[in-house]
């Protein structure tokens, strides 16, 4: 059963990972379009979420090489490098 659970949790974060890459590729585009002030702002925030996509990642594979009864450890690293994330995407979207 945890491993049924494993694979699950692993399929909904790998899906998230792709909306925050679709989240980036908005910013990036508004960032083309910006003025040079706004534009080297957006390039620090994206950055930012870069490397916070790039954490829940390396925690994605943490958690793929973890043993059924250890990934709940791996998954809570993973719950919290992810609403960080979140809560960044936010402050950004309100910004810009």
């Amino acid at each position: 059963m945890d491993k049924e659970k494993k694979e699950a949790y692993r399929k909904k974060i790998e899906a998230q990972l792709e909306e925050w890459d679709a989240h980036i590729d908005v910013l990036k585009a508004r960032a083309k379009q910006a003025g040079a002030d706004a534009r080297l702002q957006l390039d620090k925030q994206i950055e930012d979420l870069k490397a916070r996509r790039e954490n829940v990642r390396h925690r994605l594979t943490e958690l793929q090489q973890a043993g059924d009864e250890a990934w709940h450890k791996v998954r809570d690293g993973i719950d919290k490098a992810g609403a960080e994330f979140k809560s960044a995407w936010e402050k950004i979207k309100e910004r810009f």
